[in-house]
C-alpha cells in the first residue's frame, strides 16, 4: 500500500524520480509550450504526477511560461507596442523570423457553429509579420491568404513567420498558423516600413508592394 502512494504521487523510486525531473527541465526549456498532458503522455505518467513534479521544480503552469517568454521578447520589437501583437510573442529575430501563440476562446467564435472567427487568425498572422520589421510604424500593404481548415474553442494556434524576400523599405513575409500537426492558415504578407516623418506615399511608392509581389 505504501509502495502505490509513493507512485501515484510521483514520487517512485529515488533514482527514476530524479532522472524525470531533469529530463523534464530540459523538455520545458526546449519547447515551453508543452502541456502538462504533453509531459504526462511522453514520461508514461499521470498528470497529477507532472504537476507535482513542476512543483518541486518550480516550473509554473503553461500560460504564465508563456507569459514569461513573451515578456522577455516584446523589447525586440520596433513596430508595435505590446498589446498590438495579437497572441503571446514567443520568439522573434527581427527581419528574419518570429513565432506567436494563442488559444482560441469563447469569444474568438461565431455562436452557432463555435468556429472561430477568421479576423482573430488574421489579426495573429498580421502582427506578427508587422513585429518583423525593424522600424518604429510599419503598414501592411498586401496580403495574399488562405484559411485551411475551422479552429475552435481550446485549441492552441502557434503562428510562424518568416521574411522570404526583401527590397528597399519592404518585407514578404510567409505566416502559417498550426493546431498540433494541422495547417489552419497560411499567408504572404507585404509589410512596409514607414518613415513616420514623411507622408505615407513618400516613405513608400505603393503600399500594395508592387515591386515585391506576393
Amino acid at each position: 500500500m505504501q509502495r502505490f502512494r509513493a507512485k501515484a504521487q510521483g514520487e517512485g523510486p529515488p533514482s527514476s524520480r530524479v532522472e524525470r525531473l531533469r529530463r523534464l527541465t530540459e523538455k520545458l526549456e526546449a519547447n515551453p509550450f508543452l502541456t502538462d498532458e504533453d509531459l504526462a503522455e511522453s514520461f508514461d505518467v499521470s498528470v497529477q504526477t507532472i504537476r507535482l513534479d513542476r512543483l518541486t521544480l518550480g516550473i509554473p503552469e503553461l500560460r504564465e511560461r508563456v507569459k514569461q517568454v513573451a515578456r522577455r521578447t516584446y523589447g525586440r520589437v520596433r513596430s508595435l507596442g505590446m498589446k498590438e501583437i495579437v497572441g503571446d510573442l514567443i520568439d522573434v529575430v527581427i527581419e528574419e523570423r518570429a513565432i506567436s501563440a494563442m488559444t482560441a476562446t469563447d469569444d474568438m467564435t461565431f455562436e452557432r457553429t463555435g468556429v472561430v472567427r477568421g479576423h482573430f487568425l488574421f489579426a495573429q498572422a498580421d502582427s506578427l509579420a508587422i513585429a518583423l520589421v525593424d522600424a518604429p510604424v510599419a503598414l501592411t500593404g498586401l496580403a495574399n491568404i488562405k484559411f485551411k481548415r475551422p479552429v475552435r474553442v481550446g485549441e492552441k494556434l502557434i503562428a510562424k513567420a518568416e521574411v522570404i524576400r526583401r527590397k528597399g523599405n519592404k518585407l514578404v513575409v510567409l505566416v502559417q498558423t498550426w493546431v498540433g500537426q494541422d495547417l489552419v492558415f497560411r499567408g504572404k504578407f507585404v509589410v512596409v516600413a514607414i518613415n513616420p516623418a514623411l507622408p505615407a506615399e513618400s516613405s513608400g511608392r505603393d503600399l500594395r508592394g508592387e515591386d515585391a509581389p506576393v
